[in-house]
C-alpha cells in the first residue's frame, strides 16, 4: 500500500501558472518496479546540424574500425571518441537535380532528414517529405508534453527563395511534419525557455515581456511545491531535485542577461530578434542547455538544432574568420579560403562536443542522458565545393550503440538507411523510409 501512495514518475511542480517536469527519481516509483524502471529508460533522439556541409578531406579518417586516426575536424570531440561513430560514404540521391537544375543547397537541406525530393519552387506549393524526426515523434510523442522541439541559431528568411528557384522554406528548417508542412525553427532562448517552462497560452506578448523584464524567478511559482515534495524524497533524490532547479534558474539568468544585451553593430539590415546573445558560442550554449533540460525532464523525446540555416553567410571574427561561410564553402582550391573553412568546422564541431559534453554528465536514472540519447551529427553535404550530396559525413553518438569506430558503407549507400536504423532504435516499426534498402547493419557489429 505503501508503495501505491508514492508519486507518479510525471509528476509536476505546479505554481501560478508554471509547470516543470522534474527528472526521474527513485523515490517517486514504486519500490518494486524501480529497478525495472531505471534499467529500461526511454530512448531520445537528438540531431545536430552543421551548415554549408564540411571539408571532407579534414574529416574523413584515412582508415576504418577502432585505429583511425583523429582527422583535424574531428579533434574538438576527440575526448568523447569512445562514444561515437564516425559513418562515411552515405548518400542522397533525392538531392541531386534531377532534371531541376540549380539549386544544391534548397534541394540538400530539403532531403537531410526526409530523404525526399523536394519540389522546386519559390512560391507557397512546397512539398517534401515527412522527416525521421516527425516520423519518430509521431511513434513516441504521446508520452510527453511536446512531440518535438526544433531549435536554431539564425532567424527564418520568410519571404522569397534562398537559393536558385528554391523557396526559403527548404532552407529554414529540417523537420516536416508532412510533405507540405514544415516546423518552424525557434532561435530565440526566451521563447524555448518560456514554451518548455511557461503557461504561454495564457499570456499575451505584454504581459510576456512584462515577465521578463521582472527580476523574479519563473521558478518563485514552484518553490512552495518543491518544499512540499522534498520531504518525501530520499537523500540522493534532494539532491537530483535542487541540482535540477539550480540548472533551471542557471539558463533563466543567461537568458535574462542575453535580453537586457544592446547590441554594437548596425542591425538595421537584418531581423535580430531580441534576446539573442551578440557571442555565437554563448547562443548556442543556451539553446543546447534548454535542450538537455527538455530531454532530461522528458518533455520531449525529439529534439533537431541547426547550427545554422544552409546558406548562411554568416562570418567568425571571433576565429579570425571575417569572411562569409556560405562564400568560402565554395573555396575553388584556394589554400587560404579552405584554412579559414576549416576553422569553422572545427568551431562548429566544438560545438557539437559542448552538445556530447553536457548529455554524458547529466543523469538520467542509473545512467547519463547520453547513454539514453540516440545523437546523430552531420551536413546536408559532405565537400561543399562540389555541392557533393553523395558522400555525407555522419557521426553517432549514445544510444547505447558502440562507438570508437570509423563505419566506412559502400559507395553510395543510402542515407535513409541511417535513418531507418535511428527509427528502428527509437521503437519505431517501419520496413523502410525514404529510398532506404535495409538497416545500417555496422551499427550493431
Amino acid at each position: 500500500m505503501k508503495d501505491t501512495l508514492r508519486l507518479s514518475r510525471r509528476t509536476l511542480l505546479r505554481g501560478l501558472g508554471a509547470a516543470i517536469s522534474i527528472p526521474v527519481m527513485e523515490s517517486l516509483v514504486p519500490s518494486a518496479l524501480a529497478n525495472t524502471a531505471m534499467e529500461n529508460r526511454p530512448k531520445k533522439l537528438s540531431v545536430f546540424y552543421m551548415p554549408n556541409g564540411l571539408r571532407m578531406p579534414s574529416f574523413t579518417p584515412a582508415t576504418t574500425g577502432e585505429h583511425y586516426e583523429i582527422t583535424p575536424i574531428l579533434e574538438p570531440i576527440a575526448r568523447h571518441r569512445d562514444t561515437f561513430s564516425v559513418i562515411t560514404g552515405l548518400a542522397h540521391y533525392n538531392a541531386n537535380a534531377l532534371g531541376d537544375g540549380p539549386g544544391s543547397h534548397g534541394r540538400s537541406c530539403g532531403a537531410y532528414l526526409t530523404g525526399a525530393h523536394p519540389k522546386r519552387t519559390e512560391g507557397a506549393d512546397i512539398y517534401c517529405g515527412i522527416s525521421m524526426d516527425q516520423v519518430i515523434a509521431n511513434h513516441v510523442g504521446k508520452h510527453t508534453q511536446l512531440a518535438s522541439l526544433e531549435l536554431g541559431i539564425e532567424p527564418q528568411t520568410l519571404l522569397g527563395s534562398c537559393d536558385v528557384g528554391y523557396s526559403c522554406t527548404y532552407t529554414n528548417t529540417l523537420s516536416w511534419r508532412s510533405p507540405t508542412s514544415p516546423m518552424p525553427v525557434a532561435v530565440k532562448p526566451s521563447d524555448v525557455f518560456e514554451r518548455l517552462f511557461g503557461d504561454t497560452l495564457a499570456l499575451d506578448e505584454d504581459a510576456r515581456q512584462a515577465r521578463l523584464a521582472t527580476n523574479a524567478s519563473i521558478l518563485d511559482y514552484v518553490l512552495d511545491d518543491a518544499r512540499r515534495l522534498s520531504p518525501r524524497l530520499g537523500m540522493n533524490d534532494r539532491r537530483k531535485l535542487e541540482e535540477y532547479l539550480e540548472s533551471i534558474r542557471a539558463v533563466e539568468r543567461r537568458i535574462e542577461k542575453a535580453a537586457a544585451q544592446t547590441n554594437d553593430v548596425d542591425t538595421s539590415q537584418i531581423a535580430l530578434p531580441a534576446g539573442i546573445p551578440q557571442s555565437f558560442e554563448e547562443h548556442v550554449k543556451i539553446m543546447v542547455d534548454l535542450q538537455v533540460l527538455a530531454l532530461q525532464s522528458d518533455m520531449t523525446r525529439v529534439s533537431t538544432f541547426m547550427l545554422g540555416r544552409e546558406l548562411s553567410n554568416r562570418a567568425y571574427t571571433e576565429i579570425g574568420v571575417p569572411d562569409a561561410h556560405h562564400s568560402l564553402s565554395h573555396h575553388g582550391g584556394n589554400e587560404e579560403k579552405i584554412k579559414k573553412l576549416i576553422k569553422i568546422n572545427r568551431l562548429h564541431m566544438t560545438q557539437f562536443g559542448y552538445l556530447l559534453d553536457r548529455l554524458s554528465n547529466t543523469a538520467d536514472g542509473e545512467q547519463t542522458l547520453l547513454d539514453s540519447t540516440l545523437v546523430l551529427g552531420g551536413a546536408s553535404l559532405g565537400e561543399p565545393n562540389v555541392h557533393d550530396n553523395m558522400d555525407l559525413p555522419a557521426l553517432v553518438a549514445g544510444g547505447g550503440l558502440r562507438g570508437g569506430r570509423h563505419i566506412k558503407e559502400p559507395k553510395d549507400t543510402p542515407m535513409c538507411n541511417l535513418m531507418l536504423s535511428l527509427m528502428h532504435e527509437m521503437g519505431v516499426p517501419a520496413e523502410s523510409f525514404g529510398d532506404s534498402t535495409r538497416s545500417l547493419d555496422a551499427l550493431y557489429s
